[in-house]
Formats: structure tokens, sequence, C-alpha cells
């Protein structure tokens, strides 16, 4: 059997590059683990692979679905497992590459997403957060579930509209029902290589500090400007996403552009930091630190997936 590989680390760190350079290598595929680049019309301030790039080696889950259209971790799990088969199958080796915590430890350890839910009560909680707000939305999750509250921004509304919809079903919280606990990690496959990108500090945040100044320069306001005149509401989970969000806040006047690309980097910076929290915990990743040459990295990745798949064989 082929190994299945997985990059993940901080927004910025190169873990596209990482994962484009592993694929032309291995014969590898990639599936994107990035909750943004799932939706068309949103490619800058999700830092989709450009043109030439998904031209070089076959990409899934990029660019498939309407702003406007859900997409869980639920649904991500049964489409990249599907895939993960479909690309075994060609011959070729899945790469999931992605810094979306939740879809990765989908794929790897017993998350059950099997519960049914309630469109009448996603309605109503979706219509209380368009006449009051985010925040008294967020306010009403507290009441019934502050550990869940703790981890989610008021912005998130549909994570917070999930977990009121589920303490509502079921009158528990949605934490309770976990069918794992987040600090317990299951053993690895034998075909699983699990890679992690890590730098010192301030270089990532260098990284990011840069990043966020290109995303304006290739035109993250007007693609955001396009997404506002085409009639998509600014509540949308995908349009409440960092870049976009700042973007909308622009646009809104409520601040100029200078404060935007301050606020744009700080609250990338944090969520970077978050991302590094969440994956430092699992003791099955082997970490790579971006001081290491690049190539030197890529051949230590390679020689990892052909010995995973000999021990396979």
């Amino acid at each position: 059997m082929y190994p299945l590989v997985i990059i993940i680390g901080p927004t910025g760190i190169g873990k596209s590059a990482l994962g484009l350079a592993l694929a032309q290598k291995i014969g590898g595929e990639i599936i994107s683990g990035d909750s943004v680049q799932v939706y068309q019309k949103l490619d800058i301030g999700s830092a989709k692979p450009s043109r030439a790039e998904l031209e070089l080696v076959p990409h899934h889950l990029i660019d498939f679905l309407d702003p406007a259209e859900s997409f869980t971790a639920a649904q991500f799990k049964v489409m990249a497992t599907s895939l993960i088969d479909e690309i075994r199958s060609r011959g070729h080796v899945p790469i999931v590459v992605g810094g979306t915590g939740l879809y990765i430890r989908s794929l790897l350890d017993p998350y059950d997403f099997s519960q049914q839910g309630s469109e009448e009560i996603r309605c109503k909680w979706n219509e209380f957060a368009e006449l009051h707000g985010n925040l008294l939305l967020h306010e009403e999750l507290k009441k019934r579930d502050p550990e869940t509250a703790e981890q989610l921004h008021p912005n998130d509304v549909l994570r917070i509209t999930r977990a009121l919809e589920v303490f509502e079903l079921t009158g528990k919280t949605i934490s309770s029902q976990r069918q794992f606990k987040d600090d317990q990690y299951q053993t690895l496959d034998p075909s699983i290589v699990y890679i992690g990108l890590t730098a010192p500090r301030n270089l990532i945040y260098e990284r990011i500090n840069q990043r966020c100044v290109e995303m304006l320069s290739q035109g993250l306001i007007e693609e955001t400007l396009g997404l506002m005149r085409e009639g998509y509401s600014l509540t949308l989970k995908p349009l409440q996403s960092i870049g976009y969000r700042h973007a909308i806040w622009f646009l809104k006047g409520l601040v100029t552009q200078p404060e935007m690309l301050r606020l744009l980097q700080r609250d990338t910076r944090h969520f970077a930091k978050r991302q590094l929290t969440w994956f430092r915990r699992d003791p099955r990743i082997s970490w790579y630190d971006l001081e290491i040459d690049f190539n030197v990295i890529l051949e230590s990745v390679v020689q990892a997936c052909r010995a995973c798949q000999s021990r396979v064989k």
C-alpha cells in the first residue's frame, strides 16, 4: 500500500511548497486540509495554490464550493477518506496539506460526526445572530456551554450555532458528547507519515507579516468587494475568516487601510500561535525546523515515505 502523507504547521510556514515538491518527487496528489480553500472566489485570502502550481500535480478539495454553502469537518472526513483510497488505487501517494487541526484529527482519530441536526433550530439561531449580532449569540452559548464558548471566537457563527443546536436537541453540551478526549492520540497506522513544519517564532511572524502585505498587493480588498457586490452575506463563515473579515472592516469604513493591515498581521500571528499549540500536543508528529535547508527537509521526508512504504509492504 502507498503511504499517506500529512503535512501540518502554522499558516505561512511553507506547507504548500513542501507538499508540491514532495508530490513531484514521489508521484503524489495533494488533498487540501484547509477550511477556506474549499470555497470558490476566495483565492487571495485563503492563499490557494496558483494556477501554475495546480497544473504541476493534481489537487483536491480546492475551489469546489460556493461561499454560501457550508462545509464541515464531518464532510471533510468523508470526502478526504474517499480521495485517499482513489489516489492510492491510481498508484499515487495521497498528501494531505493543511493547518485546520480538526480536519486532520478527523482523519486520524475516532471523531463521531454521526449526530443529525435540526434545520429549524439552525435557522432560529442564525436569525437571532442577524437580529442581535454575533456577540449576543456568543453570550447565549456562554449561558449553556461556557467551555465551548471559551474556545470559539464570537464571529464563528457556524460553530456557535452548531453548539447551540446540539444543546437544544440533547440538553447536553457539545463537548460532553465527544467520543474521544483531545489529549488522547491513537497509534498511527504504519502507512502514515505525519510531518510538521515549524520555525523560531520571530521567523514565523516575519513570514506572516510579509504574507499579509502581499495579500493586499495581490487584491484582497478588491476580491472581498467583489463578493459583497455579488450579494453574499457578510455573516457567512468563510467571509468571517482571517483576511476577509479584515477587508470587510475596511470596506465598511470601520478602519483605515494601514490599521486593517496591522490587525490582519496581528490576528494571523495569533492564529498561527493557536495552530502550533494545537499541533504540538500531538506526539505522533515528526517536526522539521525551517532553519534547516529546504532540500534537506524534502529529502528526509522522501526517505521517510520510502521507508514507510517498505514497512507496509
